[in-house]
C-alpha cells in the first residue's frame, strides 16, 4: 500500500467475543472491573493482568516525570529472577538474601556478550560505573539499575527480598500513560483488587505540585490478549 496507511491489526474472533462483554462507554468499579477482565480473558495460559493510566502530565518536564517502584501485597504471580552487581561482603550479602546471580567484572562482561536471562538487576552505588557501561543494553529493556526504584542501593538484602516478593516499577512514557502489571488472571479478585490499590495510591501520591486540573484521565484494566475494561476515576 504505497503512500497509503496501514491496515489495522485484524482482531480474532476471540478477542471480538470478548469485547462483546464488555459494555460500551461504560465505566466500572474495581472489583467489578477485575471480575470481568477474568471472566472475558481466553488465552490458553496464566495471563497477566495489567493496569493502565494516562495522566495529565508534561513529561518534557523533569518533574512530571513518573518513575518508581511498589511491592505489590499478593506478588506478581511471576517468579523473578534477581541479579546483583556488587563485590566483597555485599556481594555475600546479596547471595544470602537470594540472588539468583552475583557479580563484579565478570557479570558486567556477561551481559555484554548477551546474556539477558534475568527479570530485575541491581547495584551497590560503588558498581555504576561499570554498569553504566551496559546502559544502551539494559536501558531500552527497563532493566538498568536505577535509585528512584531502589535498585541501587547498599541495602542489597531488601532491594533482593522485594524484587523476590513482588516489586513492580512504574515509570511514563512520553504521552503520559504508565503500565503496570497487577497480577494474574488466576488470582482471587479481592488479591488483584488489593495490589491495584497498592498501585493506586503510589500513583495518586506522586501527583507532581505543578500539574494542573485533573491528573489522572483515564485508567483501564486487560489481560495480556484481553480487551481492555475502562474504570470509573471518580470513585478511585
Amino acid at each position: 500500500m504505497q503512500g497509503g496507511k496501514k491496515p489495522m491489526a485484524k482482531k480474532s474472533k476471540k478477542y471480538l467475543e470478548a469485547a462483546k462483554q464488555v459494555e460500551a462507554d461504560k465505566v466500572y468499579g474495581v472489583e467489578d472491573a477485575l471480575a470481568l477482565v477474568k471472566k472475558i480473558d481466553f488465552a490458553n495460559f496464566d495471563a497477566t493482568v495489567e493496569v493502565a493510566y494516562n495522566l495529565n502530565l508534561d513529561t518534557k518536564q523533569a518533574d512530571q516525570q513518573l518513575r518508581g517502584a511498589v511491592v505489590l501485597p499478593n506478588g506478581t504471580g511471576k517468579e523473578q529472577k534477581v541479579i546483583v552487581f556488587a563485590r566483597g561482603a555485599k556481594a555475600k550479602e546479596a547471595e544470602a538474601a537470594g540472588a539468583d546471580v552475583v557479580g563484579d567484572d565478570d557479570l558486567v562482561q556477561k551481559i555484554q556478550d548477551g546474556w539477558l536471562d534475568f527479570d530485575v538487576a541491581i547495584a551497590t552505588p560503588d558498581m555504576m560505573a561499570k554498569v553504566g557501561r551496559l546502559g544502551r543494553v539494559l536501558g531500552p529493556k527497563g532493566l538498568m539499575p536505577n535509585p528512584k526504584t531502589g535498585t541501587v542501593t547498599m541495602d542489597v538484602t531488601k532491594a533482593v527480598s522485594e524484587s523476590k516478593a513482588g516489586k513492580v516499577t512504574y515509570r511514563t512514557d512520553k504521552a503520559g500513560n504508565v503500565h503496570v502489571p497487577l497480577g494474574k488472571v488466576s488470582f482471587e479478585v479481592a488479591a488483584l483488587a488489593a495490589n491495584f490499590k497498592a498501585i493506586q495510591d503510589i500513583i495518586a501520591k506522586s501527583r507532581p505540585a505543578s500539574v494542573k486540573g485533573q491528573y489522572i484521565k483515564h485508567v483501564s484494566l486487560a489481560s495480556t490478549f484481553g480487551p481492555s475494561v475502562t474504570l470509573d476515576i471518580s470513585a478511585l
